[in-house]
């Protein structure tokens, strides 16, 4: 396919007839989702819910067009709406239509970062949010959202700036008996049927039933002047809203809009890429990228707030039978319908039954048995994910982003800081150099010192590299005359770190005591040459293998390892050379 050609236009160009049938199937029942969803997220996000339909109607076109996934669903989602609301209500200062176009503001701005990204192939972005920083970062998220949603679940309101303090205004709200027990009965009534549809694996969506059931109870018991709903939609179409605004706007908005693309990207690649392997397809991440870009400027043009792909609705479109972008069409027409021709039905619809809407898709977010498992298998990634979810809950959305971000630079740090270090040693009857510490039954070589340092040389690793091998280099004795660097594991050296290497090198030949190095890689090589060093490191002192240099040394070959058996992690012909050291 041409590179100019949209994925959409291609999809289209090349439909089969028997799609037909499922993604009008497929687009009828996530219509049912995207109402109440996109209405609730528009709520938590501190907007008017009209603006959730915008941002999942113009989302829905846009991506059928650039998306290069063939299913996926774009709208407003629970994981962003915090940091929508983080971002523009102290803006706003009250003014509704002034949020509204703070909101599409930066859904353009997350578009254009997106775009951007997705032109320079910047995907690779997504990974400094690492697995236990998104659990923590979710976790928290999770927990933001179901504070936020008791208050009109229970037919009451707070007005707290932080999570902590609207958690004690909660609980004197309830100990002084503000809940109303009408707005409590149709909230944990929707609650109810949500959930054990969802636990009897219903066909009709549990939240369609909620809906429905509360709107048509409210309307026939005449409740509306007694319940707190949502009420009316206004009868038009998505179209601009971006008045008022300053360029003030931009700076106050252009971290949330970094911290939203990341997390919108990073959420839609993963999903993206998990239903595309297990439809046997393939997606380009880059211009995955480039579709939720162009979905987001799409909406923040009109009347919208920044969306990503949906973890609830695209299964539920991916099970009704979806084929093709033509379901989200499907979706966004009769969207337009409903605002068209039946805008008045929300009169009746109760915001307690929209807070238990929201309420479900968040709980799916937490993630108690990810975080139990990171417990499990790694203490310094279970504290990481545990200070990601502090840092999002006690500091705020927009604050613990960057909290996040950092920790997963911190921890990337951490890593490369105190990798794994072995001195090298012959085990009899085996070929390769191998860890003594794993192998005691191993032997240094007389008169040479094997190491290896399992991390790329920078300024936070150098010194203890030199510390290490200075190290093993005293308990091997004074009869030490060459130390080999197995050093295949090491990818590349910064100019600090080859400081520190210099200085290593001129430590050993003050001592009588040559430093060889194995196995290193062209590219790495290569820096040291770009750093002025190749009359220091000369051809003469850079072996192919850790065997190589310890035959040259000895100026003998191994004899113990005729007629041994192979060692099964490392398989090769019997007339093989010795493999590089493990």
């Amino acid at each position: 396919m041409p590179r100019w050609v949209p994925p959409g236009v291609e999809v289209a160009r090349h439909y089969r007839r028997d799609w037909l049938v499922p993604d009008l199937r497929a687009g009828i029942v996530v219509t049912a989702l995207l109402i109440p969803a996109g209405m609730g997220y528009a709520r938590v996000a501190g907007l008017p819910p009209e603006t959730g339909l915008y941002a999942t109607i113009v989302p829905l076109l846009a991506y059928a067009v650039f998306g290069p996934s063939r299913i996926l669903v774009l709208g407003p989602d629970s994981a962003l709406a915090p940091i929508i609301a983080a971002a523009i209500l102290p803006l706003a200062v009250g003014d509704d239509e002034r949020a509204v176009a703070l909101a599409g503001l930066l859904a353009i701005m997350v578009g254009v970062i997106l775009l951007v990204g997705g032109l320079l192939r910047l995907g690779f972005v997504t990974d400094l949010l690492s697995k236990p920083i998104r659990v923590g970062y979710l976790n928290a998220i999770a927990l933001l959202v179901l504070i936020s949603q008791v208050p009109p679940l229970l037919g009451f309101s707070v007005d707290e700036d932080s999570p902590v303090a609207e958690v004690g205004a909660i609980w004197s709200a309830l100990v002084g008996g503000e809940a109303d027990p009408l707005a409590v009965a149709f909230g944990l009534g929707s609650l109810v049927v949500i959930v054990g549809l969802t636990l009897l694996r219903s066909p009709v969506p549990g939240v369609l039933v909620a809906v429905v059931a509360a709107t048509l109870l409210t309307w026939i018991l005449g409740l509306g002047e007694r319940l707190p709903v949502v009420g009316a939609l206004p009868s038009g179409l998505p179209a601009p809203a971006l008045g008022g605004l300053e360029w003030a706007d931009v700076a106050g908005l252009a971290l949330p809009a970094a911290g939203i693309a990341l997390v919108a990207f990073t959420d839609t690649a993963v999903f993206s890429r998990s239903l595309a392997a297990r439809r046997g397809e393939t997606v380009s991440g880059s211009g995955e990228m480039a579709a939720i870009g162009s979905a987001n400027v799409a909406a923040g043009l009109l009347g919208g707030f920044p969306i990503s792909a949906s973890s609830s609705r695209t299964p539920v479109a991916e099970q009704a039978g979806s084929k093709s972008q033509l379901t989200g069409v499907v979706g966004a027409v009769l969207l337009v319908l409903f605002i068209l021709l039946a805008p008045g039905v929300t009169e009746f619809l109760p915001s307690a039954a929209l807070a238990a809407v929201v309420v479900t898709a968040a709980a799916r977010l937490i993630d108690v048995r990810g975080f139990a498992r990171l417990v499990r298998m790694d203490k310094v990634d279970a504290a990481l994910s545990a200070a990601a979810f502090v840092g999002v809950f006690v500091f705020g959305v927009i604050e613990g982003i960057a909290v996040t971000i950092g920790l997963s630079l911190l921890a990337f740090v951490y890593h490369s800081w105190r990798p794994y270090r072995a001195e090298l040693g012959r085990v009899t009857g085996l070929r390769g150099y191998h860890d003594l510490s794993r192998n005691p039954e191993g032997e240094r070589i007389p008169g040479v010192v094997i190491v290896r340092f399992d991390a790329p040389l920078f300024f936070a690793n150098g010194g203890l590299f030199d510390d290490f091998v200075r190290a093993r280099v005293e308990a091997a004795g004074p009869d030490v005359r060459t130390v080999i660097l197995a050093a295949e594991p090491i990818t590349d050296i910064d100019t600090t770190a080859v400081d520190e290497f210099v200085e290593l090198d001129d430590w050993l030949a003050s001592r009588g005591i040559r430093l060889v190095i194995a196995e290193m890689k062209d590219p790495v090589v290569d820096v040291l040459r770009r750093y002025g060093l190749a009359d220091r490191f000369t051809p003469d002192r850079f072996a192919p293998t850790v065997g190589a240099a310890v035959d040259e040394i000895t100026g003998t070959l191994r004899g113990d390892l005729e007629g041994t058996k192979w060692d099964d992690d490392e398989p090769e012909r019997p007339d093989a050379p010795d493999q590089p050291a493990r």
